[in-house]
């Protein structure tokens, strides 16, 4: 009876991908972007913050409780170039505070990217998000 010998074979597999972080949580992402399951909604809490904020504060303004962006951002001991910046999410499409709200929005939107000017009309501001 003759032993056998066995051969073994190493075989590497190289699977391209990057980490990337988008709202504060990490996700996978692939080489050509495509997304590589079907990921749970992810609330941004940093979003929801930030536009809970801008319609809280819209809503001091339209109630009079405050007669101008400057008196407001004073009693929030906040600069005022920010909070016009952040109230300018009240302008937000409904589409997209809904999508932010239940975390559908798409990965790589940070409240950075938000904060940025945006087109005031509603289609033009749903076309990046579809």
């Amino acid at each position: 009876m003759t032993q056998r010998q066995k051969t073994v074979e190493t075989i590497s597999v190289h699977v391209p991908f990057a980490i990337r972080k988008y709202g504060g949580r990490k996700h996978v992402v692939t080489p050509d972007g495509e997304p590589t399951a079907i990921e749970k909604p992810c609330v941004d809490s940093t979003l929801v913050k930030a536009l809970a904020r801008a319609f809280r504060w819209k809503k001091m303004l339209e109630s009079g409780r405050f007669t101008t962006i400057t008196e407001l951002a004073e009693h929030e001991k906040l600069a005022l170039t920010y909070m016009t910046r952040v109230l300018r999410l009240s302008l937000l499409a409904p589409e997209i505070v809904e999508a932010i709200l239940d975390g559908r929005q798409p990965p790589e939107v940070s409240l950075a990217d938000l904060l940025e000017p945006f087109p005031v009309e509603w289609k033009e501001q749903v076309e990046p998000f579809s």
